[in-house]
This record gives structure tokens, sequence and C-alpha cells, in this order.
């Protein structure tokens, strides 16, 4: 078991009619808030009429049209630019973790002078950020009890996950009702991008039996109520399960104790949206099961016969190989069983730039440190092999 340093400072509020408690908590952090959120969404839902209404005492300014895959340009530098000329007090996102996720760049480079991808990049250390209070509408990212974000700058074709301790959000608000109007989509890409970010995690050299449990369970709960959400997209249980068990994705207490992994996949897939603007968990499920088949050997078959057998109950009496391939085999039969494409040409993706991606991920992600080591060849691979 690793040592490990853990803490996560975010309030989560969690169930119906929560928001309710909006003004009390945007109250404590200022006055001047902006606002950000994507398309249309939250006004057909009437959830941005709500928050209108119980924030009538502040002063609110705008951010819209933030897009999946959020982008540096316009979104980030827009929201850093409201924020400096309008003294913003804290940032209030509204709407999915493309949402928030710009809003943590925003919420940084609004207390920096210089160019915010500086932060992105990593070439400056943030020293200070706005607070940053969020309603989330879509169970995928865990952005919500988190401290990352993901970036996209069209002009580079870069995609870069961005982490900060100062950018944990000081309050979450988790309403699963404001997910029965997710598309059977998106609600499936959501479960995918859920379920990878704990196979990154669950994939790794050294792991103990609570947190392969913790996992196990996890990975379980999102395909059982993943398909109860596509089958009556308002069966609350099945959707405040699955949007809790999508928060813990990504702030570490899933793994703590687990040997670092590199999240191989997320650095592979990041490229493919980056370069063709594909949604993340559609990618991520094509190349799994792709990876998985790449990365058996002796070395790992072990882990995933454990994967098999507790997640999908594959009989652990057959050999090892067979029972690792019959795990992987499930993998891809659940995500094309949720209806997501399973080939990268039916997203749009040919074999033209394969190299060129492969070299842009083998240069800028460090997978040569990863649980298995991926070179450019192997990337490239990968790919290939998810055509």
């Amino acid at each position: 078991m690793q040592n490990f340093d853990y803490c996560t400072p975010t309030r989560l509020l969690f169930g119906q009619g929560v928001v309710e408690k909006l003004p009390e908590v945007m109250s404590r952090y200022g006055k001047k808030i902006l606002l950000t959120y994507g398309g249309g969404s939250i006004k057909k839902m009437g959830l941005y009429d709500m928050v209108k209404e119980l924030l009538k005492e502040f002063t609110i300014v705008e951010l819209s049209g933030i897009q999946p895959n959020p982008k540096y340009d316009p979104s980030v530098l827009e929201g850093v630019k409201l924020c400096k000329e309008n003294d913003i007090d804290v940032i209030l996102s509204v709407g999915g973790g493309s949402v928030l996720d710009c809003s943590k760049a925003i919420a940084a480079g609004a207390k920096y002078d210089g160019d915010p991808w500086d932060l992105i990049s990593y070439k400056v250390k943030a020293q200070a950020a706005l607070p940053i209070v969020d309603i989330i509408t879509l169970a995928a990212t865990g952005s919500e009890y988190d401290c990352g974000g993901v970036i996209s700058r069209t002009a580079t074709n870069d995609k870069i996950g961005y982490v900060d301790p100062l950018l944990y959000p000081v309050v979450s608000f988790l309403d699963p009702t404001y997910t029965f109007t997710v598309s059977a989509k998106q609600t499936a890409a959501g479960c995918a991008d859920a379920m990878n970010h704990i196979m990154e995690q669950y994939f790794c050299e050294d792991s103990t039996i609570l947190n392969d449990g913790f996992m196990e369970a996890g990975l379980k709960s999102l395909m059982v109520n993943a398909k109860k959400c596509i089958e009556d997209p308002e069966d609350y249980t099945a959707r405040a399960e699955m949007m809790l068990t999508c928060t813990y994705g990504c702030n570490g207490i899933y793994s703590l104790g687990n040997s670092p992994t590199g999240w191989p996949l997320h650095g592979m897939e990041h490229v493919l949206s980056a370069y063709y603007d594909i949604t993340h968990g559609v990618g991520l499920a094509i190349i799994t099961p792709r990876w998985m088949k790449h990365v058996l050997s002796e070395k790992t078959v072990d882990r995933f016969v454990k994967y098999g057998v507790h997640v999908f109950g594959i009989d652990s009496h057959q050999d090892p190989f067979t029972i690792a391939n019959q795990a992987i085999e499930a993998t891809y039969k659940f995500f094309e069983s949720i209806h997501i494409p399973m080939h990268l040409k039916e997203v749009g993706i040919d074999e033209s730039r394969i190299d060129e991606m492969a070299k842009h991920v083998a240069d800028n992600e460090g997978l040569e440190n990863a649980w298995v080591p991926l070179l450019r060849q192997d990337i490239a691979e990968i790919f290939r092999a998810s055509l």
C-alpha cells in the first residue's frame, strides 16, 4: 500500500430540492457572480429561471455557450475577461462537467495577470483562484468532487488535463432530478466516462482488497443503473446512484494507497477528441477493449482475471487467459449494449491521422510511465485496432 496525502474540501449537497439552499451558500462567497452554462438545456428544464429567481438579490454576469470538450478560445478567455472587468467574487457553474471544467480554468485565470494557458499547461503555478459553486445536470465526469478539468485548445490540437488543489469546488449541488432529461446517448457516454475513470485506477501494480471492492462495486453500479436510466429516464433511484458513483470518479477516493497508473486511456482519448471533437465517453469506450487486448500478458493477466470474475461473474475455474479474454469481450459487449458506436470510423475518424495522433500522445502524455508502458508504436496499434 502506497503513502498518500488526501484532502477533499468540497461540500456535497445531494438530493431532490437541495438547490433551494443556493442563496445561503452563495452569500458566503460574495455578491458578484459569474454564471457559466452551456446551451439551452438548463433553460428548457426551468433551472436557469430558478437560479435567477433564487439569486435575484445578487449581481449576475453570464457566460453561456460553453461546449463539450470546452474550448480555451473563446470560453476560458472570455470568462477570465468577464471576471476581471466585473470584479467577480464567485463562479456558479450550472450544467455538466464541461461547463465546470471550463469554470475551473476561468477561476484560476481570473487571479493571474498573464496568459491563462500558462496555468493550464503548467508553465506557471496558480497562486489563487476564485471560489466555484456548481449545480450538476449530467452524471459523468466527477468534476464536481475533484480539482481538475480538461481544456481543449483547437489551434494546437491540445487537450490538457489541468489539476490544481485550488480548483476544488467549494460546494456542489447534486440533484438527480436534473439528469432526468439527459438523453439515452448522453447517459451512455457518461456511464462509459465514469467506468473508465474507475478502470484507470483499477488496473495498477499495487492495490488493496478495500479499493478493489470499492471499484468493482462502482463498475457494477454504473452498468446496472445506466441501463435502468436509459430504459426509464425518470427512475430517481437509478439516476441518484449513478450520479453519486460518477461523483467519486476522479477525486482519488476509489484508489487511496494504490500505485499510480498514468491514466493511459485518457491520454490517448484526449488526442482523439482534440483532433476530431468527438464525445469523450464514446472515444473512451471505443479504445478501452483494444487497449485491454494490447496490454494483456503474463504480467497483467491476473489483474484481468480479478476484473472478469468480480465485475462480470465469469467462472473462475477456467484458464486465466480465457477468463481475461472473456472479460475484455464482456466490456466491449456492455458498451455495445447501451448503443455506443464501437469503431472510430463510426465517429468520423479514419486512418489518415493515426500516426500524427500517436506521435502527439507519445510526445505529450508520458505514457511510457503507465501501468503498461505505451510507446508511439503501441499507441498507433491501439488506434488502428479501434478503427
